[in-house]
């Protein structure tokens, strides 16, 4: 947990932890930024009642850790829920995390469960440029934002050099761990598709609805989110849709590969039956069988088989079976 306080008109900022809230309580032009990331043994659910008169409702869906991302609107603040990617993220093996932002005109709450990098980034830079609390916490939301929407696009594009080895590899040396790998990608998309839709309509209704703490100034900033968002979710479609298209083009390849394999058995199969049909014939104990006394009968029925198998294969390769 830590906390920022940034006083408007001196432009003071000072860090600190919960004794910094009762300074910003006795003053009006103060702003507060309260980061809870549930590292501390503190009754998160009552700081938010008692503190910041957060609505009961709005306070449980902050805390439960597999609510869908949503947008809502009270009198005196603007709750948004994200779902943002945890620290343990690389090549679309990722781990999500809820980020939950309520946001007034004079102060900001954060929290989220684990360690943000999103957050992290963005209260580095304000620590280090204190005037940029000055613009609001409207403000902070969409720096937040677009730097939530940020890492998820860049993790997506990290996708592609991946999928076109994976490509390569297929048309060279198929095997089932490049199906598994693929069909592992394309779950993931999904589930990026799922949270890219609840973050779409968000941003939507941001743009489309005045919010407390969020003012009709920001409208260019909502957009501009709102299209980092369009964008990834585009290219999330768009690799969901590779990575089908590279699984059925595998399973043809599979089948094509099963085909040629049936197709050579099937010749053997063709090759072998006359020949053994012969074998059989002379094969049976029958007294009275005149090639079986005759001295070159033993070569006339190789040749007769050896003629037999150069017959079938021309015929094969007549036909381009071969």
């Amino acid at each position: 947990m830590r906390v920022a306080l940034y006083d408007k008109q001196s432009g003071l900022l000072q860090a600190g932890s919960l004794e910094l809230l009762e300074s910003w309580q006795l003053n009006s032009q103060q702003f507060i930024w309260l980061d809870l990331d549930g590292s501390q043994p503190v009754d998160e659910k009552q700081l938010l009642l008692d503190k910041f008169h957060v609505h009961p409702l709005a306070v449980s869906d902050a805390l439960n850790a597999r609510h869908p991302p949503k947008f809502e609107v009270f009198d005196s603040y603007t709750f948004i829920l994200l779902k943002g990617l945890s620290d343990h993220t690389e090549n679309l093996e990722y781990s999500t995390l809820q980020l939950a932002m309520l946001c007034g005109d004079n102060f900001l709450v954060t929290r989220h469960s684990a360690d943000s990098p999103s957050i992290n980034m963005v209260w580095e830079n304000y620590q280090k440029n204190p005037g940029l609390f000055s613009d609001g916490a409207g403000m902070i939301v969409l720096n937040i934002s677009r730097t939530v929407v940020g890492r998820f696009t860049n993790l997506i594009l990290s996708l592609e050099p991946r999928l076109d080895s994976l490509e390569t590899d297929m048309m060279e040396n198929p095997n089932d761990k490049i199906l598994t790998e693929l069909i592992g990608y394309k779950g993931n998309l999904t589930k990026l598709r799922r949270i890219f839709s609840y973050h779409r309509r968000i941003f939507q209704e941001l743009q489309e609805v005045t919010t407390p703490g969020i003012p009709d100034e920001l409208t260019h900033n909502i957009n501009d989110v709102y299209e980092h968002q369009e964008r990834a979710g585009s290219l999330t479609q768009l690799y969901y849709e590779l990575a089908s298209d590279l699984i059925d083009g595998y399973i043809s390849l599979a089948s094509h590969r099963l085909n040629q394999i049936m197709k050579v058995l099937t010749i053997i199969t063709a090759i072998f039956v006359p020949i053994t049909f012969i074998a059989g014939i002379y094969g049976m104990n029958f007294e009275y069988m005149p090639e079986l006394h005759s001295k070159s009968g033993y070569f006339i029925a190789l040749s007769v088989m050896a003629t037999i198998v150069l017959v079938l294969m021309l015929i094969f390769k007549r036909n381009r079976w071969l």
